[in-house]
């Protein structure tokens, strides 16, 4: 993930990009990714419930995805003057990652990117069991349609409500303080837990939560590489990036894990889903905490230019 996901991905925008609009670019990047969870998921979900063989199913997931990999060339180089942005005073890898590690806002961020880690894998390989469980189905013009098939519609669901989010939290964090945007979107997530578990489970409710996720659910990205970007600025990006992004994968690894085994010990998700509602206060307040601004280092040149 942390090769062929976002992390080069941004790196690449963030250098072709002029800090003020940054944020935004990342935010349609990020949109770009959502579609293909709209447009994914419920297809292979559709094909496991019709071919009932999960290799098979891999295995058209895996050609279509190869389209990939033409498209990649088609990203330009950047140009000197982006380059060039906030990159006045060189610096090598080492010292890059020495900078980072001193600063506490780095830390905050890589342990907020946990929990949004958690709170994806947990949604979405759990919500559609969660569905399943308690048999939330519906009929769609009189064909009745299984609760696998409505799990699958509610995380397609929220891929589709993301390109919206990704989009305007990214614009947000152009116009507002980009740790401030990131205590917001946590809280409401906490919320939408809450409300999702106090309103009684039905195909509504699950909807509703599915399109409320939707809009918060990687609204995190755009946020937090910008902040990346915006302290450290965009040489190292990509590498930064990586390390903030591996802590991300460690949460998505106990969101997943951490809720099947829980679900075996006590056979329902009750308490996975107060622990995400805890995480997500959590992470409100720890990003609430971070001071954003650039390390001294891009200060001193801003000021010298």
């Amino acid at each position: 993930m942390a090769a062929a996901g976002f992390g080069p991905i941004f790196g690449a925008i963030s250098r072709q990009t002029p800090p003020e609009k940054r944020s935004i670019a990342l935010g349609v990047a990020t949109a770009g990714g959502s579609f293909g969870q709209f447009a994914i998921v419920p297809f292979a979900s559709l094909l496991q419930y019709r071919l009932d063989n999960w290799h098979t199913t891999m295995l058209i997931l895996g050609v279509m995805s190869m389209v990939m990999v033409p498209l990649a060339f088609g990203l330009r180089e950047p140009h000197a003057a982006a380059a060039k942005s906030g990159a006045a005073i060189p610096q090598g890898t080492k010292d890059a990652l020495h900078e980072a590690f001193q600063t506490q806002g780095f830390w905050l961020l890589t342990i907020g990117f946990f929990v949004c880690g958690f709170h994806v894998s947990f949604i979405g390989l759990h919500l559609p069991s969660y569905i399943s469980d308690n048999v939330v189905g519906m009929s769609f013009f009189g064909t009745r349609v299984s609760a696998l098939e409505v799990g699958g519609w509610a995380i397609g669901l929220v891929g589709l409500l993301n390109l919206a989010g990704s989009l305007i939290w990214g614009w947000l964090g152009s116009q507002y303080p980009k740790k401030d945007m990131l205590a917001l979107l946590y809280a409401l997530r906490a919320l939408a837990f809450v409300m999702f578990l106090a309103l009684p489970l039905s195909l509504i409710s699950v909807l509703l939560f599915s399109a409320s996720l939707g809009f918060l659910w990687l609204g995190t990205v755009p946020l937090t590489s910008g902040l990346v970007g915006y302290m450290f600025g965009p040489t190292h990006m990509s590498m930064l990036w990586g390390i903030v992004f591996f802590s991300h994968q460690l949460g998505g690894f106990l969101g997943g894990w951490g809720a099947g085994r829980l679900y075996d010990i006590k056979g329902n998700y009750d308490l996975m889903w107060w622990i995400a509602v805890g995480l997500g206060v959590f992470a409100a307040v720890i990003h609430w905490c971070i001071r954003e601004r650039p390390v001294p280092r891009l200060a001193m040149a801003a000021a010298t230019a």
